[in-house]
């Protein structure tokens, strides 16, 4: 425990989480009020990845507060109680208002949806080249192996299966390896094609967040009285989330409440 408490930055860590809560009251706000559109939406998404992991850095991240705390006690057997209390606030986050602190405020989150959009057009409904969507069931099963497999390493072999491939160093890239850099590269040029590939099929606290958010307080809804059924948003939307929402399936894929469906509904019907 004081290994790890020396190694954080009591300054850096409460300014990041003051400044979180900031910015995503703020697009919350523009959310509801619908003023999130392609232009906000890249300012917005670089405004993070420059804040949160340029600036502020690495660590903490929503995804550190799960892997770090499966490999401290996996290969430690402690429990470092201040990560817990930084988990439990990014879940009353993902719990108050469906995964925001994933959808703007995850550093290489964000990073990955800013590629994302540079591969789409002006009105940010379809792919300039191409991009696909992955099925949920393959993308979940995918993460929830990996997480498995990551957690039997810690508790076994007490190996970091992240160590090498830890995306969010490249916020802190002296600390790369070769492995690292090629891994986060490939990561990033996925990024163009497939929505948030880190977050859909390895992200612990992916998985975390879209348990958490099957309760969330404010998420995607769709008022059916006035929806024309033109699926304009399904087909707008990067994943396959809006696909399920309207056919009110009972296993809903992760939404990062980017606000897509929203812009292009034309009949003003999701909110």
């Amino acid at each position: 425990i004081e290994a790890e408490s020396s190694s954080k930055n009591w300054i850096k860590i409460p300014l990041k989480f003051a400044l979180w809560f900031i910015t995503l009251s703020v697009i919350f706000i523009m959310t509801v009020k619908k003023k999130i559109n392609r232009k906000s939406r890249l300012v917005l998404y670089l405004f993070s990845v420059i804040t949160f992991g340029v600036i502020l850095g690495s660590d903490p991240s929503p995804m550190g507060t799960v892997k770090d705390a499966i490999v401290l006690y996996g290969t430690k057997r402690v429990i470092f109680p201040p990560r817990m209390i930084a988990f439990t606030v990014f879940m009353i986050l993902v719990i108050a208002a469906n995964k925001f602190i994933c959808s703007w405020g995850c550093q290489f989150g964000t990073l990955q949806d800013f590629v994302f959009r540079l591969n789409r057009n002006r009105r940010d409904t379809r792919a300039l080249t191409s991009q696909y969507k992955i099925p949920f069931i393959v993308s979940n099963t995918v993460r929830v192996l990996f997480l498995l497999l990551f957690t039997a390493a810690a508790f076994i072999w007490s190996i970091d299966l992240f160590h090498n491939i830890d995306p969010f160093k490249i916020f802190k890239p002296s600390v790369l390896s070769s492995i690292g850099i090629a891994f986060i590269a490939s990561i990033l040029i996925l990024s163009l094609f497939i929505y948030r590939p880190w977050c859909h099929f390895f992200c612990p606290f992916g998985l975390a967040g879209w348990v958490g958010e099957k309760i969330s307080l404010f998420k995607i809804k769709v008022d059916y009285n006035t929806c024309i059924e033109c699926n304009a948003c399904s087909k707008a939307c990067p994943s396959y989330v809006m696909d399920a929402i309207l056919k009110r399936d009972k296993i809903i894929p992760d939404c990062y409440s980017c606000s897509t469906c929203i812009n292009v509904c034309p009949t003003g019907s999701i909110s």
